[in-house]
């Protein structure tokens, strides 16, 4: 472990129930936020962005390659990198108003195909959980770094990855974490968040896909969503057995490229995507004597999205085309695409694959060249408000952005950028 510690940080633990309940308004818990929809709760925030962008607030530097995004709660920010002069993929626990790093962990070994680590760490009751991409999952204390327990998905449960290494971002759910090694046995697995300890585990013999877990309740039965490299899933919480299944088809998700995007649970029904011209489903659930029934509403072709996500703000679906850079709109009901991006005139516009996170009425969407483009959220057309290009990107600038306490985070190679977006901040 490497570990940098600031005298008179105070230690903090908050609590939330069904991995699902906010921490505070202006935290962050874990991929896609709070509940994992990729909505912000942020308020008062700028309608229009300045030629050059919002201000910049500070830069950190040194935090390792990857395409992981960031998790911000109370006076921290978790992050993960690979730190290639230290020959490790670390976490890092950074100061949220300077961007100092007060310590770095070591999680795993260094590269993967397309090298540096996909994970955002989650947090939970003064503890941090992060996966690295070779497996090597660890509990740490949020407040010093310092290690509680590790387990490794190959090794412990007889996990198996796809071509990607393992992409997903944990769950954390009451007194458990749960994850996906794939696998024959273990595919999906409930560990209890203190001790690592195996809950349950639900054999499903299949690949990880590279997507992360979501909860889905039917009345009040709770349900694990995950996207596999086969199908879509439902898995009881309390028992780990096998509910319903959709998708296992060579038209939908079944031996696709790669299955990434988070699904969306919503009401008694789940939305999935998936990229490489396969499309997305919206699954209607009921229960029965049988147990849960899926049944399909639709699955439209025209609404691929490989890895900038998919978020559902009221009855409307937005997300890119695939990784095309073409923003679209859908309705969430029926599927029907309502508008597509305009192609850009701009030589300086965004670019391929769009990822995105919706605060205050506003898409904030990055696209892989960099450029990053404040777009209203309307199902009227796209419309932007503004556009800037991080720094030091180029290309493949994945890593999903974060809007929470007034702030937009970006992490771009090793860097992290803090940039002002509230209303009463200050302009360039």
């Amino acid at each position: 472990m490497r570990s940098i510690l600031c005298l008179g940080v105070i230690f903090f633990t908050v609590q939330f129930s069904q991995g699902q309940s906010p921490a505070g308004p202006s935290d962050w818990i874990q991929f896609r936020g709070n509940n994992r929809d990729a909505i912000s709760p942020d308020k008062n925030l700028l309608k229009d962005w300045p030629k050059d962008g919002p201000k910049l607030l500070w830069k950190t530097e040194k935090l390792g390659g990857g395409f992981s995004s960031i998790s911000a709660v109370n006076d921290k920010i978790f992050t993960m990198g690979d730190i290639e002069s230290e020959k490790s993929s670390f976490v890092s626990g950074l100061d949220r108003s300077s961007g100092k790093v007060l310590w770095q962990s070591v999680v795993g070994k260094t590269g993967g195909n397309y090298s540096g680590t996909r994970c955002t760490p989650c947090f939970s009751e003064g503890k941090v959980y992060a996966l690295g991409q070779f497996g090597d999952l660890v509990c740490l204390n949020a407040n010093d770094g310092k290690e509680v327990w590790r387990k490794n998905l190959n090794k412990d449960f007889g996990g198996k990855s796809g071509g990607w290494n393992y992409t997903e971002s944990p769950l954390i759910d009451g007194n458990n974490l749960i994850c996906t090694p794939g696998g024959k046995d273990k595919t999906i697995v409930a560990l209890n968040k203190s001790t690592g300890e195996t809950v349950w585990a639900c054999p499903l013999d299949q690949t990880a896909g590279y997507s992360s877990i979501v909860i889905s309740m039917i009345g009040n039965q709770k349900y694990y969503v995950q996207l596999l490299s086969n199908e879509l899933v439902g898995i009881e919480a309390n028992t780990g057995k096998v509910a319903w299944k959709y998708g296992n088809e060579p038209s939908k998700f079944k031996s696709n490229t790669a299955n990434i995007p988070t699904p969306i649970p919503f009401n008694d029904k789940v939305y999935a995507a998936a990229g490489y011209g396969r499309g997305a489903g919206l699954v209607q659930l009921t229960k029965s004597a049988q147990g849960v029934e899926a049944n399909e509403v639709y699955f439209n072709k025209e609404l691929t999205n490989k890895h900038g996500g998919v978020i559902k703000v009221g009855d409307f679906l937005f997300s890119d085309r695939d990784d095309s850079g073409n923003p679209q709109c859908a309705e969430v009901t029926t599927g029907k695409v309502l508008w597509k991006r305009p192609k850009p005139e701009n030589r300086e516009a965004g670019k391929g694959s769009a990822s995105m996170v919706f605060a205050e009425g506003h898409l904030y969407i990055r696209y892989d060249n960099g450029v990053m483009a404040l777009v209203e959220a309307s199902p009227k057309g796209y419309v932007e408000k503004g556009s800037f290009k991080i720094p030091n990107s180029d290309k493949n600038s994945w890593n999903h952005p974060v809007v929470i306490g007034g702030r937009l985070y970006l992490r771009e190679k090793d860097t992290l950028w803090c940039y002002d977006v509230s209303a009463k901040g200050s302009v360039n």
